[in-house]
């Protein structure tokens, strides 16, 4: 099973990979192509959420994040802690994920845009290759918000 097969997978760079909800079998592609830590922004309620997935991706040699981050309700709180886990592991390979990878497009361009020089273009170009925050308002509210729009 390759990482490609994850719902919605865009790799940032070679070290950044995002995507939807693994399977357990995406779970170990990720430990066997090279990826050191997972981060998970779901909901441990969220659709497709594997039960107990901090133990799976332990048990495959990796560290586990979690960082539940409510759909309607995305904190600042939230993205300060993302972009601190982020930057606390910037030489290891990641696999960031959430149940479609619309929370974690719009956390990972922001981190770019807040500590890494990305402009706004790059922001929703990147956010546009999985969904468009426009059609969601906490989510174009939260956004527009930090890149002062």
């Amino acid at each position: 099973m390759a990482l490609e097969e994850i719902r919605n997978f865009l790799a940032l760079s070679d070290t950044i990979l995002t995507g939807g909800q693994p399977t357990k079998e995406q779970l170990a592609a990720a430990a066997q192509a090279g990826v050191q830590a997972v981060i998970n922004l779901a909901l441990p309620t969220s659709d497709n959420a594997l039960p107990d997935e901090a133990a799976t991706v332990r048990s495959l040699g990796m560290e586990y994040i979690h960082i539940p981050v409510m759909w309607d309700q995305p904190q600042r709180s939230n993205l300060e802690r993302f972009m601190n886990e982020m930057e606390a592991r910037q030489e290891q390979k990641l696999l960031v994920h959430c149940a479609l990878n619309y929370r974690v497009s719009c956390f990972v361009a922001l981190w770019r845009f807040l500590r890494h020089g990305w402009d706004a273009v790059q922001v929703y170009d990147f956010m546009h290759q999985v969904w468009d925050p426009q059609e969601y308002p906490v989510w174009k509210a939260f956004t527009e918000e930090y890149l002062g729009e």
